[in-house]
């Protein structure tokens, strides 16, 4: 049975399908993400907020994702999740 972790908004993906967890910020990952959008493989699941982790799956898929990738990585790990800021995940804190 596959492990899936929240990649944000709800969004869930399996952890084996997952090859690198990158930074959008490079030239090469910002070529990669729009030949991915050209192809028809790029996936975006930042619900509208900046883009702060590229995930690249096993299938060619591209995702886009609001969290950051020290929090995608500690969750792929199973280990504590970095302190949440004001300026990175704050959109994973639901109101009650």
């Amino acid at each position: 049975m596959s492990k899936f972790i929240n990649i944000g908004h709800g969004n869930m993906i399996a952890a084996a399908r997952i090859v690198a967890v990158v930074s959008p910020e490079s030239q090469p990952i910002k070529r990669l993400v729009q030949d991915a959008k050209e192809e028809g493989r790029a996936i975006d699941v930042t619900g509208g907020r900046k883009t702060r982790a590229v995930l690249v799956a096993d299938t060619g898929h591209v995702i886009m994702c609001a969290l950051m990738t020290e929090t995608i990585t500690a969750r792929l790990n199973g280990t504590a999740e970095p302190a949440v800021s004001a300026e990175t995940d704050e959109d994973e804190c639901d109101p009650l």
